[in-house]
């Protein structure tokens, strides 16, 4: 079937011609075929086109995951437009925000509670698509750096960054592996994908395009529910997936879930945050199949690391580790002064990899201070073992990763410290079993003031998502700072995270 070309459209386009009336999306009894496909997009570019949309433009979508996603992704690559799925479950604030930032014109979305140029309803998309059938597309040229998606990402500040990623993002690791010849996330003629992973995060979108790039069937899910993907799983004979964690123990603890429900599984692919080795032996119990772990940041261009399925037979001594890079990927360990160190000794994590982004969008400082000399700095403590494999042990980011999603204590503190009884605040991440971590805040009252945390917590949930939204809440006195005004975020999270090899989890 398909392999990789340098851009997503030749690449949809070689398997119109290869095998055009083969299955490109499942959707429940819905099954778009990849000439379908393919057609739908030009519709889609030619509708953009008529709304003034030009290379470059952005065109946000707010909704669960469905066709029209991908429908979208190809016909903005058709034009050079770019476009940027949005996190469903974010408040109105937080989407207006990536809206507003985006410069976006048009928004597609299932919500009823936000305003662009022009908003098409997810329910209305098909007769807007259709709508403009006569019109010509614009000629465009893609290539590999040519920005086709943007994705927002948690801010350290509070505010979310817009990571511009290019055609080469969803093409260049496959490349990678193809050219030596290894099968750590490969794919066959037989095979069909599940995308349990949402499309408005990098790992979603960066599985669906693997799988459309190789001419593989893919079965959209609206949105991850265990007990639904189990049954997805079983009736579309899905042989591959990727999920973070956090998914995998949701589906091992289904009432009444076995390896039967499993058998057309061959490989699941995890990442987004590390794996308990309990619950990767009960995974690997109950599936039955290979495992491939990858590590990556969206600013990566999702997975620069991967720790094969060699690596998860039993006896195996690096299951503590995220992996080694892909063949083309390179991995530094450096002090705070950028020197290199050698192996054992543990620093901040520098990737390089050909599928990285290009840019923090309207941000050049962001961006100075992330791509340095070429390299991608990742916020992440590690260390390089003997063999070259990449071990994570702490985080150099204030980041906690809820199932899967990133939050930043900012983006929750800035929230926190608006409420107008308090007078400060902060947020840590601490293990959870079920989500890997969960968030602490600590609050400081307004002198004399009445604050009640049933109250606070109806104030968050209009302005942050709800996965933002602290499970504890401890009223203290004070909030330990360093001489210079920065939280002592150690301190607190010590109380939590004492006596752990790891500090994340």
């Amino acid at each position: 079937m398909g392999g990789s070309h340098f851009d997503l459209v030749s690449t949809l386009e070689r398997n119109v011609r290869l095998s055009g009336d083969r299955t490109a999306l499942i959707f429940g009894a819905m099954r778009v075929s990849f000439t379908e496909l393919a057609a739908r997009s030009v519709s889609v570019s030619r509708a953009l086109a008529g709304a003034g949309i030009t290379a470059g433009d952005r065109v946000v979508y707010v909704a669960t995951d469905s066709p029209v996603l991908y429908e979208l992704l190809y016909g903005c690559a058709r034009l050079g437009a770019v476009l940027v799925p949005v996190n469903w479950r974010l408040a109105t604030d937080e989407v207006d925000y990536i809206i507003d930032h985006a410069g976006a014109r048009i928004l597609v979305t299932d919500r009823t509670d936000l305003t662009a140029d022009v908003v098409i309803a997810a329910e209305d998309f098909t007769a807007w698509r259709d709508g403009a059938f006569a019109l010509d597309i614009p000629e465009f040229a893609a290539d590999r750096d040519t920005p086709v998606v943007q994705m927002y990402t948690s801010g350290t500040t509070g505010r979310p960054k817009g990571v511009v990623l290019a055609h080469r993002t969803f093409t260049a690791i496959r490349e990678l592996l193809d050219d030596a010849g290894l099968d750590w996330v490969d794919w066959r003629d037989d095979d069909v994908s599940l995308i349990a992973l949402p499309g408005f995060h990098i790992g979603g979108m960066w599985w669906a395009t693997q799988a459309l790039n190789r001419g593989i069937p893919s079965v959209v899910i609206p949105r991850f529910g265990a007990s639904d993907a189990v049954t997805t799983i079983r009736e579309n004979g899905v042989t591959v997936s990727c999920f973070v964690p956090a998914m995998l123990l949701m589906m091992v603890s289904e009432p009444g879930v076995a390896a039967s429900n499993f058998v057309t599984i061959r490989k699941i692919v995890y990442g987004g945050s590390p794996i308990g080795p309990e619950l990767l032996a009960q995974a690997i119990d109950v599936f039955a199949c290979d495992f491939a772990q990858i590590y990556g940041l969206t600013e990566t261009g999702n997975t620069a690391v991967c720790l094969p399925p060699s690596e998860h037979l039993p006896g195996r001594e690096r299951l503590y580790a995220a992996g080694r890079p892909y063949p083309g990927v390179a991995v530094a360990i450096r002090d705070p002064a950028g020197t290199d160190l050698p192996p054992g000794c543990c620093g901040e994590v520098y990737l390089r990899s050909p599928a990285q982004m290009l840019e923090y969008f309207g941000n050049p400082a962001a961006t100075a201070e992330t791509i340095v000399d070429g390299w991608i700095r990742t916020g992440d403590a590690g260390y390089l073992d003997d063999d070259g494999f990449v071990v994570i042990r702490d985080r150099v980011k204030d980041l906690i990763i809820v199932s899967g999603e990133n939050v930043y204590p900012a983006e929750v503190e800035k929230a926190i410290n608006a409420h107008p009884s308090v007078h400060d605040s902060a947020v840590v991440g601490a293990p959870d079993v079920r989500r890997g971590e969960c968030i602490h805040a600590f609050i400081v009252a307004k002198p004399g003031a009445d604050l009640r945390i049933d109250d606070l917590e109806q104030f968050l949930m209009r302005r942050v998502a709800r996965f933002k939204l602290p499970g504890t809440f401890h009223i203290v006195d004070t909030i330990p700072r360093n001489p210079s005004g920065k939280i002592l975020r150690r301190t607190l999270r010590e109380q939590f995270w004492a006596g752990r090899e790891r500090q994340i989890n």
